[in-house]
């Protein structure tokens, strides 16, 4: 997965044996009923906790208990 993937080497061994279970199952979709838009989601999302969790001041930071109303969360279709 790292030479694919250089950015696991920021995830748990838990987290990247997740990252590859999921991704499997997206490309075995991708593979089986032609729906491989899954599989760029598991990329991106992955990759997007493996870049958070690269920064520490951003992660700790990401870690932090919130309070409080954020107001009225905005769905776009």
């Amino acid at each position: 997965m790292p030479e694919v993937f250089p950015w696991v080497r920021h995830l748990t061994s838990d987290e990247l044996r997740a990252f590859t279970l999921e991704l499997v199952e997206a490309l075995s979709d991708a593979a089986e009923l032609e729906v491989d838009l899954t599989t760029q989601e598991v990329i991106a999302g992955w990759r997007a906790t493996a870049r958070i969790k690269a920064d520490p001041v951003h992660y700790a930071q990401a870690r932090k208990a919130t309070s409080g109303d954020f107001g009225p969360v905005e769905v776009s279709a």
